[in-house]
């Protein structure tokens, strides 16, 4: 997707009613006979989303009701969908099956192979012969993080098969936690990984940064680009967090 259409989806409201509202079937015939744009009105329309575009063209558009406006911008070439009200607008027009079959695709779990998530590194939170492991990128000055710290510890109070792995995963926005994840890394004491997580002062790093430096390269070459993800042994991910019962069902794969 070109710049053009990133800005135009940022700047227009799609309405997926317009064209049925403003175009009955049975009168609609040859829309460009009745409905007409002038070069001048698409400028003025265009220029206060885009004030820096050019319109290039203006045709009537594969679907009825609609034309479609191209537009030039640094560059770069793009489409925008105008309703023949000329009130709705909208960067492109996916016919249904191509948008059920993205909404499907988008649906599916995320998925990595475990095998390439090193646990080397990690901070056990539960019984480490656990039968059940689960990797958590995380980073103890993220308040999902914080959240999801208590529900696990209310997991493995309830639940002794399961353990999770904590990847200290601190993210560049939060400066403090780099530090804190790397004190945490040096001593991995569970009573310094609670303070961590509960917001309390956590002494200096007292060893090298090369354990944090290897979870961070881990996560970035499997684009975890958040915080908290957790993936189970069968490589399905979740980003965020959940109730204690509810993460113990996603765990067990109901």
């Amino acid at each position: 997707m070109n710049n053009v259409h990133v800005l135009l989806i940022g700047c227009l409201l799609l309405l997926a009613t317009a064209g049925a509202q403003a175009f009955p079937p049975d009168k609609q015939g040859n829309c460009l006979d009745c409905h007409k744009l002038e070069n001048k009105d698409a400028e003025d329309i265009v220029k206060k989303l885009l004030p820096t575009a050019t319109v290039t063209d203006i045709k009537a558009a594969p679907v009825k009701g609609f034309w479609v406006i191209e537009v030039s911008m640094n560059g770069q070439r793009g489409g925008i969908y105008l309703d023949f009200s000329k009130k709705f607008l909208t960067s492109q027009i996916v016919p249904l099956d191509i948008a059920i079959r993205q909404a499907e695709q988008q649906a599916k779990p995320q998925k990595i192979e475990f095998s390439k998530v090193s646990l080397k590194d990690a901070v056990v939170l539960g019984a480490k012969n656990a039968k059940k492991k689960v990797a958590v990128f995380t980073d103890p000055d993220c308040p999902y993080c914080r959240k999801l710290h208590d529900e696990m510890k209310q997991v493995i109070a309830k639940r002794k098969d399961i353990a999770f792995h904590l990847l200290l995963y601190p993210l560049p926005m939060h400066k403090d936690a780099y530090p804190k994840s790397q004190a945490v890394l040096c001593e991995k004491s569970q009573a310094l990984l609670d303070d961590a997580f509960s917001g309390k002062a956590v002494p200096a790093p007292k060893c090298s940064n090369e354990a944090l430096e290897r979870i961070l390269a881990m996560g970035k070459e499997l684009t975890i680009n958040g915080t908290p993800t957790l993936v189970r042994e069968d490589g399905t991910m979740m980003s965020g967090t959940l109730p204690a019962d509810k993460l113990i069902e996603w765990i067990d794969g109901k």
